[in-house]
């Protein structure tokens, strides 16, 4: 008996849109350092801290997948989902898998990281240091900013981990995960799809507005 299947709305536009402008500054951010286009560096910090910012608030008060609740799994959880995830077929997930979310959880943590680290940094001639770098030393800003490049290969080794995974769920197990972050949409087995409460993304774009006038607010003191 064929398995019936059927179009879902699994992620809301919040998180696709955030999901796809951080991968977009990230970007920004690393050719702007390298190329010492401080100006645009600081500005898509600003803007990667107001996005991670709202993200972490839309995991505690945005739709169902996206909140933290729904995919934050504990240890038995990862572990059984660890010992299956080679095994093709089965019922897709709705959202992030158990493994999939210590990926998402980890890169919040070291974006945030990062940002704020950068609010303190101190280049090594003195051209544009962090907004807040006046708050230290000039060796412990230096010190800052070394941890700051730490921090950002640490997230580089993240990401490459994380889009390895991705392309071995799309690849290997046949569970498109990219089509959806772009539509919203995933063809799902019908007895995979549950009751999803998806919030306004209005309330999504106050947060934003309100942290990134918070980080400019922070960035002028």
């Amino acid at each position: 008996m064929n398995e019936h299947r059927v179009s879902a709305k699994v992620w809301d536009l919040p998180v696709r849109v955030i999901h796809w402008l951080l991968v977009l500054l990230i970007v920004m951010s690393w050719l702007t350092a390298e190329f010492d286009l401080l100006p645009l560096h600081h500005l898509s910090g600003y803007l990667i801290l107001a996005l991670v910012i709202t993200r972490i608030a839309w995991g505690f008060i945005g739709s169902t997948t996206a909140r933290f609740t729904h995919f934050v799994k504990g240890p038995k959880a990862v572990a059984a989902y660890a010992a299956i995830v080679f095994q093709r077929g089965g019922k897709s997930i709705v959202g992030h898998n158990p493994l999939g979310a210590l990926s998402i959880v980890a890169m919040l943590g070291l974006l945030l990281l990062q940002t704020i680290l950068g609010l303190f940094s101190e280049d090594a001639d003195g051209v544009g240091p962090g907004p807040l770098a006046d708050l230290l030393t000039r060796q412990t800003g230096r010190a800052v900013a070394d941890v700051h490049e730490l921090v950002f290969n640490v997230l580089l080794f993240t990401i490459a981990l994380h889009i390895a995974a991705v392309l071995f769920h799309t690849c290997y197990k046949r569970d498109t995960l990219i089509r959806p972050m772009f539509t919203g949409r995933k063809i799902l087995s019908d007895g995979s799809v549950h009751a999803l409460r998806f919030v306004p993304s209005k309330w999504a774009l106050v947060i934003f507005a309100a942290a990134f006038a918070l980080v400019l607010i922070i960035a002028a003191v």
